[in-house]
Formats: structure tokens, C-alpha cells, sequence
């Protein structure tokens, strides 16, 4: 049973939800099939036919965006009124408001140049540094691609060769994640889709893979940790939340922190591999291409380049410019993986040096901004919220991870130039 001060929050956060209900970014972005059989057609010689009306003629949004700002807007007025302006759970909602009244706004602009300002104003740029004089996301690209370099072709095993139909990914991952998901009111689906641009992603209780794809042993493990493990986890558990409800939905903010734990996830079960890294790093060398200039057929080609087929590269390219135009900038979301993979990774290894542990799990409380870590720590004593009931064993295990980041933290003080210099008889 709640009580007053709890019932408060419980209505604002509710209202929240509902209020985003409508707003779907990737479904408001999304090309259809016809412009890809145009591309494929012409030979990959002409830009897709997708100009500044092309959205608001083929894929009208389906709400009124100016009645969808006002409404938060009220939402956001309320919070104060009732919360006062130094609430801690209230100023995470108010954001929450602002956020999505900015994700409206840019789906708005969609096909101009503002959309992509918007972008980067909501996940990011390639070229934003960390901390003054910080290598940027285009750094860690370029770092990535060289090293990556050095290791090509020693390190495929039988694990890479995509020998399970997208039906047998079905039931291996639904067989797994029936594994992790004990309860058995919260197992989620996995079922075929042929209306993604990634091989899976994950909805509110689901799973969806690529229809007709063909999927690795490495690839089915990627898509039980990054898809079920976290996004799907964290989802449920911000259901399970009795008061924060909001913490089931999640704006921009958020998906630069989800994903950066889902990639993260990933490195600590040691479920990643180098084709995984070099996709990821792909995109934000075709983000910042795009955001230099470049056109939709010069990362079409810049991924043809890299060894991807005329369909895949189709597809990566896409996902750099819907919502915009081929030729008026990059939807920046996919700089989100790397970004928050960094973010995270610096947090677990400050929360560690400075004793703070605990706070490690809230990551997985619901759909969680990093910066919101510290008041949710709060909200946890006061019992606005509960701790999250799905936490990978490598975030539950604290000690395990802090014996990590305390060399971690040492070996990041060492010159690995120098050391290279002292190794060299070695490493010939």
C-alpha cells in the first residue's frame, strides 16, 4: 500500500508513461522498402529518394507533435507544483518531460538540417571529447580500426560461422533467456521479424530476430546478454517498480546508458568478440562522416569497403541517415553504444576508488541515466524504489568486479608506449 507521498509520485510517473505512448522514434524515422528496391534498381548509383516531405507524406507521425509539447509541458508544471524544485525524484521526471519534448521537436525537423542538430544535442557527436583534452568517439574509432588490424583472421573459431537459421535463433535464445528469466510470469518472446534493420532488438516484453538471417554461436550469445539480459532485464524491471513506473521507459539520456551496460555487459561476460567491436566502431566512423559531409553513397561505399555486402552495407548506412536526408547529416543514436560503453566503465571504476560499491547494481534498477545514479541511491533508502530484481551475475558478484577495477584503475597509469619500447624483443 502506498502512501500519500508515494501515491504523488506514482500519478506524475504514470502520466509520464502514458504520455510517451505515441512516440516512436524509430518507426517515425524509418525508410521503406520501396526506397531500397529504387537504391538497389539504379545499381547503387543515385541517392534513395528520400527528400525534406518525403516523412510527412509517407510516414506521417500519429500524434499531434504540438498538442504532445504541451502536454509535457503540463506534466513538467505539475511536478513542481507538487513535488517542489529541488525534489530528487522530481527533477529526474521534469528532465524526463524536456527530453521527450525535445525528441518530438526533432521528429518534427525530420529531413532538414535540424534534425541532426537535435541529434547531437540528444546522443551525441563523434566529436565530442569526454573531458578536456580527452581522445574523442572518432579517436576511439580510428584506435580500434588499427589495432584491430593487427589481429585479423587470428582469432576466428567455430564460434563465427553463422550456421543457425533465424528460426533455430528462435528457440536457442527463447531456451536461454527461459534460463535467466526464472519467474515465470516475466520470460519473454522471441519471435521472427522482417521489419528491423538490426539482426535483433528488443521491445517491452520481447525479442525480435531478423527474419531469414543465418547467426553464429558468438552472435546468439550477444543477442541473450545485449538484448535479453539487459535491455530486456531492465525493462522489467522498471515494471516491477511499485512508484517509479517511468522507470519502464526511457528518453535519449537513458539509451546512451543502456547500451553503453549492455556493451559493457558484454566485454565483462567475455561474450564480445572483434567483429563485434569493428561493427560498432564502423558506425561511428559513419556517423562522423556523414556529420563531415559525406553522403549516403559515400558510407554506402565506405562499409563495401570494409568487406560488407551490397544488402548489409544498405542497411548500416540507413541507420545513419533515416529520419535526415542522404545528404543533410547523420541520426546520431548509434554513437550510443560506445559512448555509454565509456561512460559506464569510467563510473564502475570511480564507484569503486571511492568506495561506492553499492551503487553499482542501481544501473539496473529500470531504463537509468547515468547521472541519476546517486539520487536513485537515495529514492532506495526512502523505499520509492525497489532493487532491481534481474542483475547479471557479473554486477551482483561486486567483489569480483571491484578486484577488476582496482588494477584497472593502476594500469591506466602505465605508458603503454614505453612499454611496448621495453617489450619489443617480445612482441616480435
Amino acid at each position: 500500500m502506498l502512501n500519500d507521498y508515494q501515491q504523488v509520485i506514482r500519478q506524475l510517473s504514470d502520466s509520464i508513461v502514458e504520455a510517451q505512448k505515441p512516440i516512436r522514434v524509430l518507426d517515425s524515422i524509418k525508410w521503406s522498402s520501396e526506397v531500397q528496391q529504387r537504391f538497389f534498381k539504379n545499381k547503387f548509383k543515385e541517392l534513395p529518394d528520400v527528400t525534406t516531405d518525403y516523412y510527412q507524406k509517407y510516414n506521417p507521425l500519429q500524434f499531434d507533435p504540438h498538442k504532445k509539447i504541451e502536454e509535457f509541458y503540463e506534466i513538467e508544471r505539475h511536478i513542481r507544483q507538487k513535488l517542489g524544485q529541488y525534489s530528487g525524484v522530481g527533477s529526474i521526471m521534469q528532465r524526463m518531460c524536456r527530453e521527450y519534448s525535445r525528441v518530438v521537436e526533432m521528429l518534427i525537423a525530420r529531413g532538414t538540417s535540424k534534425f541532426t542538430e537535435i541529434s547531437q544535442e540528444l546522443y551525441g557527436s563523434s566529436e565530442d571529447a569526454f573531458h578536456v583534452g580527452a581522445p574523442t568517439l572518432k579517436d576511439l574509432a580510428l584506435l580500434v580500426s588499427d589495432t584491430l588490424s593487427n589481429i585479423k583472421d587470428q582469432v576466428t573459431t567455430n564460434s563465427d560461422e553463422k550456421v543457425f537459421t533465424s528460426e533455430e535463433t528462435v528457440t536457442i535464445l527463447g531456451n536461454k533467456l527461459a534460463q535467466y528469466f526464472t519467474d515465470k510470469n516475466h520470460t519473454p518472446r522471441v519471435e521472427l521479424s522482417d521489419g528491423i534493420l538490426a539482426d535483433a532488438a528488443a521491445g517491452a516484453e520481447r525479442i525480435k530476430i531478423h527474419k531469414q538471417g543465418m547467426f553464429s554461436e558468438r552472435e546468439i550469445r550477444i543477442f541473450e546478454i545485449h538484448e535479453g539480459w539487459v535491455h530486456l532485464g531492465t525493462t522489467m524491471n522498471g515494471m516491477l517498480q511499485p512508484v517509479c513506473t517511468f522507470l519502464s521507459k526511457g528518453p535519449p539520456s537513458s539509451t546512451i546508458t543502456q547500451e553503453g551496460l549492455a556493451i559493457i555487459t558484454e566485454v565483462f561476460t567475455f561474450s564480445s568478440y572483434p567483429g563485434r567491436v569493428k561493427r560498432l566502431t564502423n558506425r561511428i566512423t559513419a556517423v562522423n562522416m556523414a556529420e563531415e559531409g559525406a553522403n549516403f553513397l559515400d558510407v554506402f561505399n565506405f562499409y563495401r569497403s570494409e568487406g560488407m555486402d551490397e544488402k548489409d552495407s544498405y542497411h548500416s548506412t540507413t541507420r545513419v541517415f533515416r529520419g535526415s536526408t542522404p545528404d543533410a547529416g547523420p541520426f546520431t543514436k548509434d554513437l550510443s553504444y560506445s559512448k555509454g560503453f565509456i561512460l559506464i566503465y569510467n563510473y564502475v571504476r570511480l564507484a569503486v576508488q571511492r568506495g561506492l560499491v553499492a551503487q553499482i547494481p542501481l544501473l539496473f534498477l529500470g531504463k537509468t541515466t547515468l547521472e541519476d545514479i546517486h539520487i536513485f541511491s537515495d529514492l532506495l533508502e526512502e523505499k520509492i524504489v525497489v532493487p532491481p530484481h534481474y542483475v547479471p551475475h557479473q554486477f551482483q558478484d561486486i567483489a569480483a568486479l571491484s578486484a577488476w577495477m582496482c588494477y584497472s584503475l593502476f594500469l591506466n597509469k602505465l605508458d603503454l608506449h614505453q612499454l611496448a619500447t621495453d617489450f619489443k624483443a617480445m612482441l616480435q
